[in-house]
This record gives C-alpha cells, sequence and structure tokens, in this order.
C-alpha cells in the first residue's frame, strides 16, 4: 500500500470521528434543553405552593342529598275566574218564573227577544248542533256540566244546542226536579237567547232547545 494511500484512508477516518462527536454533541445539547424545558414546567405547576405553601384540603362532611320534588301545577287564573263566575251565574235560588212565558211547554225568551223567535225556535227554524245528556249526573256535576257546555258552544260558534234533562219519571215523587233547575239555569247564562220544550221527535219534554247569542251577526 502507498504512502499516499494510508494517508487518504487516515484523513477519511478522521472525518468520521469528528462527524460521530457533532452528533453527540448535538443530542447532549438536545437532552439538555428538553431537561431545562420540563424543570421550567414543574417551577410553573409548582407556583402556586411555592409562594403560598402547603395547602391542607378541608375536612369533609356529610352532606344529605334533597330530594327535589316539582311543585304542584297551580290552575290558571282565569280557570278561577270562570268557575267562581260560573258558581255565582248559576244559582239554585235564581226566581225564574215571572220570565218564562206561560204557555204549555213554559218557554224562555230574553226581553228584546220576540216571540217569532221562539215559534222559529220551536219549529226546528234553527238545525240543532251539539247535544249534552245530563242523564245520571247529581245537581252540582249537572249545573257545571251545563254552565260548561253553554260557554263552550256559544264560543265555537254554535247557535242552536240541545240539553237534555229527562222527564223526571225516576225522581221522588215522579217530579222533574232537574228539569226546573236547567231552566233556572240557562236563565242566568247570558249566552242563551230562548229556549223551547224540544219537539217529539227531538225528546219532548225530557229535552230544551236553546238558541245562543250569535257572534256579531243577527241570525233572527
Amino acid at each position: 500500500m502507498s504512502q499516499a494511500f494510508r494517508h487518504q484512508g487516515l484523513h477519511a477516518l478522521g472525518g468520521v470521528a469528528k462527524e460521530l462527536k457533532l452528533q453527540r454533541e448535538r443530542q447532549e445539547a438536545a437532552d439538555l434543553a428538553r431537561k431545562a424545558a420540563a424543570a421550567a414546567a414543574e417551577r410553573e405547576r409548582n407556583l402556586f405552593t411555592h409562594f403560598v405553601g402547603a395547602v391542607t384540603p378541608l375536612p369533609r362532611t356529610d352532606r344529605i342529598a334533597l330530594e327535589q320534588v316539582p311543585p304542584t301545577p297551580r290552575r290558571l287564573q282565569h280557570e278561577l275566574d270562570e268557575e267562581r263566575v260560573l258558581r255565582e251565574a248559576m244559582s239554585d235560588e235564581f226566581d225564574v218564573s215571572t220570565l218564562l212565558d206561560v204557555d204549555d211547554q213554559l218557554s224562555f225568551r230574553r226581553p228584546g227577544i220576540g216571540l217569532d223567535v221562539t215559534h222559529k225556535l220551536r219549529g226546528g227554524h234553527w238545525s240543532i248542533q251539539r247535544q249534552l245528556d245530563l242523564h245520571g249526573l247529581r245537581s252540582d256535576e249537572a249545573r257545571e256540566a251545563l254552565g260548561q257546555f253553554i260557554r263552550l258552544s256559544h264560543r265555537t260558534g254554535l247557535r242552536c244546542v240541545r240539553v237534555v234533562h229527562g222527564k223526571g219519571l225516576g225522581s221522588p215523587g215522579r217530579t222533574p226536579v232537574l228539569k226546573a233547575k236547567v231552566q233556572r239555569w240557562l236563565v242566568q247564562k247570558k249566552e242563551v237567547l230562548a229556549f223551547v220544550q224540544a219537539r217529539p221527535a227531538d225528546g219532548g219534554a225530557g229535552a230544551l232547545v236553546v238558541l245562543l247569542q250569535p257572534g256579531k251577526r243577527k241570525l233572527y
């Protein structure tokens, strides 16, 4: 091997050794940088403890979890008002004897309503649009049912309805108690213009045909 070749080989080995040394130095620098960053992060995490000191957690106390019970829904005020008005406006003590037409059927027409209205009502001029049957109800139940029926029928634009109260054949003394009460209650309802005893085909003495106030237009 010539002197020149040996010299070239030694020079190459020296270059490799130098490169390895640079790599070690870079690795050591990177390790130092990572350690410094980790130390800085640790100092930041412990900053509060460093300035304040050790913190002792408060002792735990027994706690009772209260069950959240939803409040009972309250009825809307206007519903309560309507019930109060209904009770006050449909009294059992109201005397209707002077308001009923003196005929064999004891029909009713509000002041200002002509006789022709009851004649037309009795003759079927207005078709019956809805019916309420009060059979089997106690007096207070019948009064509430009738009040709601008349109010809702008027609100929905109905003009002519039928109220079935029965002939009272099963009542003590065979007296139609409910019939008299229904007449008394209907007279007290401002929505009612008139009523007559139903025709035989529509219930006869056991029912009344009721004409309700119109909306904005007059149909009589």
